[in-house]
């Protein structure tokens, strides 16, 4: 019988969320728990759940098209993330994206605005949407997603919350 190894020190767990809309679901806090950052990919529409989210890892909030006020104003559309060795590039909605992620040196992108989760493996990068964690589509289950980065490699996991 093997043991279970331990997570490897390069190992760096990244929550991603979307499309929370002012509402935090009860679950999102345990779903990313010992992450070492939160992504939020926009449509936040609280700034009560940025502060929320910021209590449980460093945050990079994306402002989304359904993101108003001077709080909101103060966040960027897009943004570039580098988190160990790898390069992410954050923005809403994917229609929108503007460059060339190989040419950029780009592996992950992520992006939310649907409210339903994809991932998808394009080369060697990852286009990643984890749904919605308060406004699922489609009869979907509220959603978020943990990216791990270990070296060079990515992987993904994405994790369905109750139905609100």
């Amino acid at each position: 019988m093997g043991t279970a190894q331990p997570p490897s020190p390069d190992l760096i767990r990244v929550g991603v969320l979307s499309d929370t809309h002012g509402y935090l679901h009860p679950q999102i806090a345990s779903a990313l728990q010992g992450v070492h950052r939160i992504i939020h990919t926009g449509d936040i529409e609280s700034p009560e759940s940025l502060t929320a989210l910021a209590q449980l890892a460093p945050l990079s909030p994306i402002r989304g098209n359904m993101d108003f006020g001077d709080w909101a104003a103060a966040l960027p559309t897009e943004e570039f993330i580098e988190v160990g060795s790898i390069l992410i590039y954050a923005l809403h909605d994917l229609t929108r994206m503007t460059l060339d992620p190989e040419a950029a040196g780009i592996r992950v992108i992520l992006s939310g605005h649907t409210h339903q989760p994809r991932a998808r493996w394009q080369g060697d990068r990852l286009y990643l949407n984890p749904g919605s964690a308060s406004l699922p589509r489609h009869g979907r289950a509220p959603s978020v997603a943990i990216l791990e980065i270990n070296g060079a490699r990515i992987a993904y996991r994405i994790i369905e919350l109750a139905p609100i």
